[in-house]
């Protein structure tokens, strides 16, 4: 029996090498057949798996298979070692089949976050927007609440329009109090003054004052002046009723409705500067004849009013012989207290001297 089967091995491999492996080969049998593998351990033939020179000619897959005999059942004795051959194929399809849905799963997952993370985003900006719209609202309301009333705009043309107070017309600007920053400090004044005024005061500053070439130095100088008013004087305002300013603009002091601190039923204008030592340019020469002709049209002062200087009524430098040299040349002016002329006012009985502090 054992040389037919050794026979039969040399008719399918001639090649004794070849043969000795197809003979380990077909010696393996599946466990389920149930016949043990016996062989002598002394008779056990080279094989692919303890003779490296030796490789199968050719190499069998098998799958989902039981009792599988291969060759004829030559049973062995010893050791025997199986391989198992896994296809790559199928491997790599697998990998990549749960690969693609962890990948889904993952790409789902971000889209999700991001989504939570768009919207938190939204939602942060909206409560932004949100707190800054109520803290400019609540800004505005405190803004309004502390701002000053509108004083009335001033209007800037040479109409002569009543209850206006205008620009005066070839440049003479009228710079209101706000405008140049009359302090908070001064009382309401109580003594009115009639309409129309039948006197019209002319003073200067004096003691040595320069005068002041433009807005910002005029300004500051009427700050001043009051600022000595109140504190120094104990007055309750500013002086005069309206200053001519170096610059040829009118600036505005206790204005056309209240009573100066020199006499009552008089308009006291007053020249910023110390005019014994200056002369008076012809722009302020002219901005304080434009404010009596604006005074005039809108019956603020009587229409033959009488113009005259400070030194007329008391003893005093003022308005400073330089303003009183051109003064005297106008027109309305009235030589009261001099030569053989009447004092000033005695026809409306106003005090012999006018000094008065109100």
């Amino acid at each position: 029996m054992e040389e037919d089967r050794a026979s039969v091995r040399s008719a399918i491999n001639p090649n004794p090498l070849t043969s000795a492996a197809n003979s380990a080969l077909w010696s393996l049998q599946g466990h389920s057949s149930g016949h043990p593998v016996n062989s002598s351990p002394a008779a056990l033939p080279q094989n692919i798996f303890t003779n490296p020179a030796i490789q199968p000619s050719s190499v069998i897959n098998l799958s989902n298979s039981s009792d599988v005999v291969i060759g004829p059942m030559t049973q062995y004795q010893g050791p025997v070692t199986i391989y198992q051959y896994m296809d790559a194929t199928v491997e790599a399809r697998s990998m990549q089949a749960g690969g693609g849905i962890n990948q889904n799963r993952t790409t789902e997952n971000t889209s999700i976050l991001q989504k939570l993370s768009t919207s938190s985003k939204l939602l942060i900006l909206l409560i932004v927007v949100v707190v800054i719209v109520a803290g400019v609202i609540i800004y505005i309301e405190i803004e309004q609440n502390n701002r000053k009333p509108d004083p009335g705009p001033i209007l800037f043309g040479n109409s002569y329009e009543h209850g206006t107070f205008p620009n005066l017309g070839n440049g003479h600007l009228v710079i209101d109090r706000d405008q140049w920053g009359a302090s908070e400090l001064a009382k309401n004044l109580k003594i009115p003054l009639k309409h129309p005024i039948p006197y019209v005061l002319i003073t200067h500053i004096g003691v040595q004052s320069k005068p002041c070439e433009n807005v910002y130095r005029c300004s500051i100088k009427m700050r001043t002046i009051q600022d000595s008013a109140i504190a120094e004087k104990n007055l309750p305002d500013i002086q005069a009723n309206f200053y001519v300013g170096d610059d040829g603009n009118i600036y505005v002091g206790r204005g056309w409705d209240y009573a100066n601190t020199y006499a009552n039923d008089t308009l006291a204008v007053t020249f910023m500067g110390d005019y014994g030592r200056y002369e008076p340019n012809e722009k302020q020469l002219e901005a304080a004849q434009y404010l009596l002709a604006h005074a005039v049209t809108n019956k603020y002062i009587d229409l033959a009013y009488k113009l005259v200087a400070q030194n007329q009524t008391k003893v005093t430098k003022s308005p400073g012989a330089n303003v009183y040299r051109h003064i005297k040349t106008w027109y309305h002016f009235y030589p009261c207290g001099m030569d053989d002329h009447p004092r000033c006012g005695v026809e409306l009985g106003l005090p012999d001297v006018w000094d008065g502090k109100m």
